[in-house]
């Protein structure tokens, strides 16, 4: 029987980011592939331990109870680099640890992402920053997991997740103006514009998928008054009045919404995440997530002219004569 995605939330998530894999990936730098297949078959019945996004799709995945167990709401699959063999460990973790994920993409050496619209995808979760890049560069929805110190309460039935606006669920229109010209044009522009919604985002899709289960809870609410809400969206911005409004319109055009709202015009975000507690939280500026990432599980989304690439170095001074002779500068990613 055919089981169509397109109705449902679909994550991709690499092992990376739902894992701990930091013995693994010594042992692969330091010892080669074949060492690390070996460290992998050996170690297959030993369940990787959980890593920076696992509270949180453990979360998602408790919300296909809101639905018929054969048409679960939300899909989370595996996109990996590893091969099928040396993937068998992050399966079998997969069920050691109860989650309720059977589908996976194990391509050797290479990336998985370039198959998210095939199989629905409006996110892509990793620790790799390259693929990531790659992905964002290809107009795909994804993030990069950063390492957190935070400890999961898993008797918090709550899954939070909070949003910056501008380049994560907005394009980065709005962030060029500010960039180029300064905050005071910044703050202009958005006022001459506030009846015009933004281009949407890397993520705005993913929000659309989440506000779908929402509205199920407000269903199962309604039909039993004891059904508490576990699901809430935080928008935490470093925007303020008056250009705050443009945002709550842009989201409000889109059909969009989130529970709370958070318009700091540059007070730190750490500080109000220490409050806030979400099991996720994007951004765009690593500038931001330098500061929220140790207490709050942080996914950088590298959108937008403030994540673009340094040109490589020039090479001017090298003279033509080395250049005929196959001598070139460094690499660039």
């Amino acid at each position: 029987m055919r089981y169509d995605l397109s109705d449902r939330l679909v994550v991709g998530i690499a092992s990376s980011a739902l894992f701990d894999l930091t013995e693994c990936d010594a042992v692969f730098r330091e010892q080669g592939e074949d060492a690390y297949r070996a460290y992998q078959e050996a170690h297959a019945d030993h369940a990787l331990a959980k890593g920076v996004a696992f509270p949180f799709v453990r979360r998602l995945l408790s919300l296909n109870d809101l639905s018929d167990r054969s048409d679960p709401l939300v899909e989370v699959i595996i996109l990996s680099r590893n091969d099928p063999d040396t993937g068998m460990r992050v399966m079998r973790s997969i069920t050691a640890h109860h989650l309720p994920i059977s589908r996976a993409v194990f391509r050797q050496g290479r990336p998985s992402h370039p198959f998210m619209r095939a199989l629905n995808m409006s996110l892509f979760l990793s620790a790799n920053e390259p693929d990531v890049r790659d992905a964002v560069a290809a107009g795909l929805p994804a993030g990069r997991v950063l390492h957190t110190a935070r400890i999961d309460d898993e008797s918090d039935p709550e899954l939070r997740m909070a949003f910056d606006f501008d380049g994560v669920l907005a394009g980065d229109a709005s962030e060029r103006v500010f960039q180029s010209l300064g905050l005071d044009e910044f703050r202009a522009h958005e006022v001459r514009e506030a009846a015009t919604p933004h281009d949407p985002g890397p993520l705005r899709g993913f929000l659309a998928g989440v506000n779908r289960i929402q509205r199920r809870e407000e269903e199962r609410r309604r039909g039993d008054p004891a059904y508490q809400p576990r699901l809430r969206v935080s928008l935490v911005t470093a925007r303020d009045a008056p250009t705050h409004e443009r945002a709550i319109r842009s989201l409000k055009g889109w059909g969009l919404r989130v529970n709370d709202a958070f318009f700091l015009g540059g007070i730190e975000k750490a500080a109000v995440m220490r409050t806030l507690d979400p099991h996720i939280f994007f951004d765009d500026q690593v500038s931001h997530l330098n500061g929220t990432a140790h207490g709050t599980p942080s996914v950088h989304v590298p959108f937008g002219m403030v994540n673009a690439q340094p040109p490589a170095p020039t090479t001017d001074a090298i003279p033509l004569s080395r250049h005929r002779n196959g001598i070139r500068g460094p690499r660039t990613r």
